[in-house]
């Protein structure tokens, strides 16, 4: 199947910051740009209107929600999902522009691999290559995962493909910034576990957070990422710790009920 037109598609609060790099990037291979925002209150819709996007307003119900929401706005049938901290790499941009002009593409759905600046700093094993699958016939799947951390998902085990080229993902600026993350999304993360009836244990915390940490620092070889690596391994696992010790909480809360 020829993947002639596509669609470039992305979901957005507040990202002045953001949104005018991860757009530049995709006006060479995108022949739709669609924002879908969540009633931003800063210059994030002004941005989008210079690059002529269609900017869409739409309530933010969690990140699978508004993600699935805004793939369906889509005209084309191909999609390129990216975040609004997020920009193409030149290879991963030329890989696209290849794959576009290929008459009968090998694949529904393509994976490519994010590497994230942490406080100005590319992390080369923490987080790499955090493979992402980012393209794809928009019929032929959808997102799913546990709010916040979000996943597309292909029917039916269908095939996939993997474009060179690097997802830039510019993360955290700060280590506060990233601190306020981690309260933020632990919060999200274990409510969303409780209401699927997920539980835990006192000892089960630490055994969770403590292979968080191994996994980051030895088993992804962060400690090739220095002080960096190691603060992201500490930091991983005091996430996860934060995590399902609110989950227990939660237990808690509804047992005295």
């Amino acid at each position: 199947m020829p993947l002639n037109k596509l669609s470039a598609v992305i979901i957005t609060y507040n990202e002045e910051q953001n949104i005018g790099r991860c757009l530049h990037s995709l006006k060479n291979v995108a022949d739709e740009i669609i924002v879908v925002d969540s009633f931003s209150t800063d210059a994030t819709e002004a941005i989008c209107e210079a690059f002529e996007v269609t900017f869409i307003k739409n309530k933010f119900e969690g990140h699978v929600q508004q993600k699935n929401w805004a793939v369906k706005q889509a005209t084309n049938d191909y999609v390129l999902s990216l975040d609004a901290d997020e920009e193409l790499s030149k290879e991963l941009e030329n890989s696209i522009i290849k794959l576009k002009k290929t008459n009968s593409i090998a694949f529904e759905g393509y994976y490519m691999n994010r590497l994230t600046s942490f406080c100005g700093k590319w992390i080369k094993h923490s987080w790499y290559p955090d493979k992402k699958l980012r393209l794809w016939n928009r019929h032929k799947g959808s997102w799913g995962g546990d709010n916040p951390h979000d996943q597309f998902f292909m029917n039916n085990n269908i095939p996939t493909g993997h474009l060179k080229g690097d997802l830039l993902h510019y993360s955290y600026h700060t280590i506060s910034e990233y601190n306020i993350q981690i309260e933020k999304f632990s919060s999200i993360s274990s409510e969303t576990a409780y209401q699927k009836g997920k539980n835990t244990s006192q000892l089960g915390i630490y055994i969770h957070a403590l292979g968080k940490f191994f996994k980051k620092y030895i088993l992804k070889r962060g400690f090739l990422d220095g002080w960096d690596g190691l603060y992201i391994a500490i930091s991983s696992g005091y996430y996860t710790m934060l995590k399902y010790r609110k989950l227990y909480q939660l237990q808690n809360e509804k047992s005295k009920k």
